[in-house]
Formats: structure tokens, C-alpha cells, sequence
């Protein structure tokens, strides 16, 4: 399996050599181009070294374990024990990291929360798992810009769309996509009875123009004036855009901004992004239609969490785990989640 790794570290250090040459230097573009492709493997070759290294150690260390002196030989053999240990885990993280890489992992992401079953109490879970994703965010050092919102009269939202910008962001965000459950005692509810509300999440990579042409032919453009909650420029000029993908019936709309030029151009990176996200499962099923490629890694038809205010509980119903710190986990401390499922779908990456 590890055949093709004295391959990798040989491009790796020629790699090495060209971000040296004053030439590559000089242009920015190409230098970019190779000194995030060096980034990228860096992991990989010291892991490698380090694998290297211990097997190298560890024949040292058998020949020592028949050597004249019984203390040397007791030396060598824990020593053994304990390099052959660190080898299986060593072999483990080259598995790893040696699993096909999603092509998306390094992309920016389009963030979609809709309320689902629930009416006004999932409007209000919308706004809350939006400020969660908007504060995980900010513990990662990312930007969260909002692309487009239909907010309620009471603090809640219909929809809200967000561009999350970032290192990584979609490699730790792509399994979030999925029906989120919430169970608790509406505002609205004067009995103080639990109810169970959905929302869904939806996680899109961002798209570049270079990834999907959309032809100016294919799109109707309406213009109208913003509606709902806002400042003064609502319901004053005709800002708000409603874009129409002609050949797929997909539609995008946006009213955040006063000026008529933003919104459409928002509404065009969503739009981009949803189609790129549409190509990308078609030819996923086309490859892989004998397996339920979507379930179980994000298919927004999925139950993939319930949110338990009452007992203060988490629960992801993938990998079953567990978590009694729900205002944790809802101030933005993602990661204890996060962490499991990466690791939970490499392990059954490393299946197949």
C-alpha cells in the first residue's frame, strides 16, 4: 500500500527545489500553485520519514536483542515492543492520509438553514444553529458573510444562506448537511409542553465561474422591492432579485442588499453553487449508484441530530455519540462532534 510513497517524496522535494528558483519566485501565480501543492504533502512525507525511521530502529534493535549482554538484550526488546506499537500507528495515519482526497475539502462554502416542520419554533432554531455555525466559525478564524435571509417577525428565519470563507471550511462542515431535530418548550407555548421542531442544513462547496458556466440565456432576472423586516431602503426601490435557472426551474433570491447589482451577483454565487453541487452528486450516483452513496454522509433527507433542550442533550444518530453540553455545543464548541465524524468516515472510507 505504501509502494507509491518514495514516489510522493521525490516530487515533494522537487517541488521543494522550484519554490528555490528566483524564476518560480518571481511569478506569484505559479509559486502559489506550488507552494500549496508542497503544502499539501508535507504531512504525508513526514509521516512517511518518520514510518521509515522506526522500522530502521527496529531492526537496529532486534539484532541488539542477541547480543552477548542479557541487560543490552532486555533494553532492545522493550525498545521493540514499544517501536513496533508506534509503527501500527503510523501505518494507521498513512492509510489515512493516503484515502482519495475530496476535491472540495479545500474549498470556501455556501451555507443554507431552512426551517422545516415546526413553523415559527423552527424559524427560531434556524437563527439559533446559525449563530452556532456563525460562532464555530469565528473560534476557526473564518468569515461569515450573509448571502441572503428571509427573517420572521420574532427574531427567527425562514431561510438564511451564508458564504463561510476559510482554510478548509468545507472539509469540516460537508457532514452537516442533514435534518436537525429540536426538542423543547416553544416561547409561543403557554402549557409548557415539549415540542419537536426540524430544520435542514444544507452544506454546498463554492463554486468559481471556471467550475460552472452559467450561459446568460439560461437565467430570467426579476427585479422587485424587498419585503419583510429592514432598514429604510425596504420597500423603496426595486433592489430585491430573483434569479430563475431556466433549464434546471432552480431559483435564487436576494434582497439583503440596497443595491440591485450585489444582490444579483449573490444570487449568482448561490446559484453556481447549487448547480456545481447537483453535477457533482449525478456523477457520484453515475459511479456509485449500487451504493447509498449520500446516506449516512450527508443527504439532506437524512435525520442526522437531535437537539434535546430539556436534558440539556446532543445526540449525532450516525455515530451515535452523545454529548450532555447542548449550550456548549450551540455557543459554537463543534469540534468534540466534528472530530468523530472525520474520523468515523475515513474508517469506512478505509473499507472499501
Amino acid at each position: 500500500m505504501f509502494e507509491r510513497l518514495e514516489e510522493v517524496e521525490e516530487k515533494y522535494l522537487g517541488l521543494e527545489k522550484m519554490l528555490g528558483d528566483p524564476q518560480v519566485a518571481s511569478n506569484p501565480a505559479q509559486y502559489q500553485r506550488y507552494a500549496k501543492e508542497h503544502s499539501a504533502m508535507g504531512k504525508l512525507v513526514e509521516t512517511y520519514r518518520r514510518y521509515r525511521e522506526v522500522k530502521e530502529q527496529i531492526a537496529n534493535n532486534t539484532e541488539l536483542m542477541h547480543d552477548e549482554d542479557e541487560e543490552i538484550q532486555e533494553m532492545a526488546k522493550e525498545e521493540v515492543q514499544k517501536l513496533r506499537k508506534e509503527q501500527e500507528n503510523l501505518e494507521d495515519e498513512l492509510k489515512v492520509l493516503l484515502l482519495p482526497k475530496d476535491p472540495n475539502d479545500e474549498r470556501n462554502t455556501i451555507l443554507e438553514i431552512r426551517a422545516g416542520t415546526g413553523g415559527e419554533e423552527a424559524a427560531l432554531f434556524v437563527a439559533d444553529l446559525f449563530r452556532m455555525y456563525s460562532r464555530f466559525a469565528e473560534r476557526r478564524g473564518w468569515k461569515v458573510e450573509t448571502m441572503s435571509s428571509n427573517p420572521t417577525g420574532i427574531g427567527g428565519f425562514k431561510e438564511i444562506i451564508a458564504l463561510i470563507s476559510g482554510e478548509s471550511v468545507y472539509s469540516q462542515l460537508k457532514y452537516e448537511s442533514g435534518v436537525h431535530r429540536v426538542q423543547r418548550v416553544p416561547v409561543t407555548e403557554a402549557q409548557g409542553r415539549i415540542h419537536t421542531s426540524a430544520v435542514t442544513v444544507a452544506i454546498l462547496p463554492e463554486a468559481e465561474e471556471v467550475d460552472v458556466y452559467i450561459d446568460p440565456a439560461d437565467i430570467r432576472v426579476d427585479v422587485y422591492r424587498s419585503s419583510g423586516p429592514g432598514g429604510q431602503s425596504v420597500n423603496t426601490t426595486d433592489s430585491a432579485v430573483r434569479v430563475t435557472h431556466i433549464p434546471t426551474g432552480m431559483v435564487v433570491t436576494c434582497q439583503d442588499e440596497k443595491s440591485q447589482h450585489k444582490n444579483k451577483a449573490k444570487a449568482l454565487k448561490i446559484l453556481r453553487a447549487r448547480l456545481l453541487d447537483k453535477t457533482q452528486k449525478e456523477q457520484h450516483e453515475k459511479i456509485a449508484r449500487e451504493r447509498k452513496s449520500q446516506i449516512g454522509t450527508g443527504d439532506r433527507s437524512e435525520r442526522i441530530r437531535t437537539y434535546n433542550f430539556p436534558q440539556g442533550r446532543m445526540t449525532d444518530h450516525r455515530i451515535g455519540l452523545t454529548l450532555y453540553r447542548l449550550d456548549a455545543v450551540l455557543g459554537g464548541e463543534l469540534e468534540d462532534i466534528i472530530s468523530p465524524l472525520i474520523a468515523y468516515y475515513q474508517a469506512e472510507a478505509l473499507k472499501h
